[in-house]
């Protein structure tokens, strides 16, 4: 007698958390009188109910993601802005505004390295049990990290337009690798272990759905960055001329713009903690 070899879905907990949802897999005497029962239309199973549980669960994770990647964003826009009005030779070198991406690439490779090797064995030996950090508190560590990226924009874009108006020498371009290193520990720590969250609470049959889902932060990170840039363009346009983000940023106050996308990365890592704090992990119930 040939065995069945295929693999069953894992099933999940009942977890007490959107308790409304429930009915849906309670099976009710009309449903029993119109021996209707086995459609998935009058009754699901528990598992199927929890499933949609972890999809309620991830939304606000995914949402905080979107205004993180705003900071993201910056690399491929103002970042590029500000690095084309300060001094771009490093000794005899001229280096483009656009190319000190590719050092973000790179300390994201040294940031890989220093979690993997350094951080996590020293906060396993710190932690009870050998205990590591998990998945969600290295994503806080990514929110966390965005605000000092952008407030360390923000200072130096104050001393480069201090300088410009005192008549001194513009700043040099090397002054803006800080904040692509800081930025590049943020991306690490968020980017990379979102993806690995989304698909490890992802129902076996939304994996590739919501590793892409994940992704998806990312694009529409960059469209509130526009909007954002748009919108404090005009308002501050229309209360003094030429407003923060004129065509001439020796003009304008791009530091404020950074200051407020510091401000805006702050209540994001407050609401990600909140929200974060609150999430109940996936949990399989064991078959034996």
């Amino acid at each position: 007698r040939r065995k069945n070899t295929q693999k069953s879905e894992p099933k999940l907990a009942h977890t007490d958390d959107f308790r409304f949802l429930d009915k849906a897999a309670i099976m009710s005497d009309l449903s029993l009188d119109q021996d209707s029962c086995t459609s998935p239309w009058r009754i699901c199973t528990v598992t199927q109910v929890e499933e949609l549980k972890i999809l309620i669960r991830l939304l606000p994770i995914w949402a905080t993601g979107i205004f993180f990647c705003v900071g993201i964003s910056q690399m491929h826009t103002t970042f590029i802005q500000q690095g084309t009005v300060m001094n771009t030779k490093i000794g005899s070198l001229s280096i483009p505004a656009a190319s000190l991406y590719s050092f973000e690439v790179i300390c994201v490779t040294f940031w890989v390295f220093l979690v993997n090797k350094v951080i996590i064995p020293v906060t396993r030996a710190c932690f009870a049990n050998g205990a590591e950090m998990t998945q969600l508190q290295r994503i806080g560590i990514g929110r966390f990290l965005m605000i000092f990226a952008m407030a360390i924009a923000a200072f130096l874009e104050m001393k480069r337009l201090e300088s410009v108006q005192g008549g001194d020498q513009p700043l040099s371009i090397a002054w803006q690798l800080p904040q692509y290193f800081v930025i590049a520990g943020a991306e690490c720590f968020t980017i990379i272990t979102q993806l690995e969250f989304f698909h490890g609470q992802a129902p076996d049959s939304m994996k590739s759905m919501l590793t892409a889902f994940a992704l998806l932060t990312t694009a529409l990170g960059n469209y509130f960055s526009s909007a954002i840039i748009t919108l404090i363009a005009r308002v501050t346009g229309t209360w003094h001329s030429p407003g923060w983000i004129p065509d001439d940023l020796n003009k304008g106050h791009l530091d404020y713009y950074y200051w407020c996308l510091a401000a805006i990365s702050a209540v994001n890592f407050v609401v990600y903690i909140y929200f974060a704090s609150k999430y109940k992990l996936k949990k399989a119930v064991i078959q034996v």
